[in-house]
């Protein structure tokens, strides 16, 4: 998978411009692959290579991706050229996969001033190494209730990615084509980006003003503008939560006729399914964070640990503490 031989977009000394792609373990293969592929079909169409990559690491061998396959690396974790570009790769487990080694090199060699990106849940690395302080990022929806907890100093987006300065973020998947495409425009102009988005197929290029999750219809397979506004003011009230007196208030509706509007379409009372979002938010931040219990209960809307205790054994047939303690178990293996 490596392309030493080639080399980037020129940079003054007329070479071509390199990404030191830096694979953590457990890195999510489809971001990885998607950024690869867009250097790899600019070069194509340019006709000669502008870009090159090489393949970095701890220890320098192989690393394995969230899909188990192994991958060999060029290089170990050592010093770059100035102009280089480095990209982090995450996916699974990020916490762990971010090591003390991996920061400080990654500390040493941001002092040099070049461009990093991270993609997928890499920008947890980046933020742990301090890179991302008053700066706008973004990450995986899925990491963001965890991340944003941890990192108060980020600005965080949802967007599809980001760029702020000299420091790039996309939230995993397919966003790192567009981020991508944004650097090829940049590179080499939009007709370049545009061919490399037709041979991929891709056909809507995204912008760092596009959210990275599908609407709240899309995802309940329900296309009700009511139900989409409280749905949507749920998801930005998890600490302190709404009545439902006051949803249906906000959307000019009795308590009687949104109840009976949730039963209609998701089968469940509006109670019910606010406290399954409080507790999919509870259950992330037990899975991502070192937060305490209590503190996890209270960022999720509980008044006390019992309760929180209670309602989350009856929703995962679990307790909150028995959860932490079985990840800490499967991550310690």
């Amino acid at each position: 998978m490596s392309n030493t031989s080639a080399q980037n977009t020129a940079t003054t000394d007329g070479k071509a411009k390199r990404f030191v792609f830096v694979l953590l373990d457990n890195f999510t293969l489809l971001s990885f692959a998607s950024a690869v592929d867009c250097l790899r079909l600019a070069n194509r169409r340019m006709g000669r290579n502008h870009y090159s990559w090489v393949l970095a690491g701890e220890g320098g061998e192989s690393v394995n991706s969230s899909t188990d396959t192994e991958f060999r690396l060029d290089e170990d974790l050592g010093e770059l050229r100035r102009d280089d570009t480095i990209v982090l790769c995450g996916g699974i487990d990020i916490q762990n996969a971010t090591t003390k080694k991996l920061l400080n090199w990654l500390r040493r060699e941001a002092r040099k001033g070049p461009a990093i990106a991270g993609l997928c849940t890499a920008s947890f690395t980046m933020a742990k190494a301090g890179l991302l302080d008053g700066k706008r990022a973004t990450i995986h929806w899925e990491n963001q209730d965890s991340f944003s907890e941890e990192f108060e100093d980020v600005e965080l987006s949802k967007s599809v990615f980001t760029i702020d300065g000299n420091r790039m973020t996309t939230a995993g998947g397919t966003s790192s084509i567009d981020l991508f495409l944004q650097i090829i425009a940049a590179d080499l102009g939009d007709e370049i980006a545009n061919w490399v988005a037709d041979q991929q197929i891709y056909s809507s290029i995204r912008t760092d003003q596009d959210t990275q999750r599908l609407s709240v219809p899309t995802r309940i397979g329900v296309r009700h503008p009511k139900l989409s506004m409280v749905i949507q003011m749920m998801e930005t009230n998890i600490e302190e939560p709404i009545s439902p007196s006051l949803l249906a208030k906000e959307v000019g509706m009795s308590t009687r006729q949104l109840e009976r509007l949730f039963r209609r379409y998701l089968n469940r009372s509006p109670k019910r399914y606010y406290m399954e979002l409080r507790l999919q938010k509870a259950r992330n931040l037990l899975m991502q964070t070192d937060m305490s219990v209590i503190n996890v209960a209270l960022a999720c809307g509980f008044a006390s640990p019992s309760h929180f205790s209670k309602c989350y054994r009856a929703h995962y047939e679990t307790t909150p503490y028995r959860e932490r303690g079985t990840q800490s178990a499967r991550l310690s293996i």
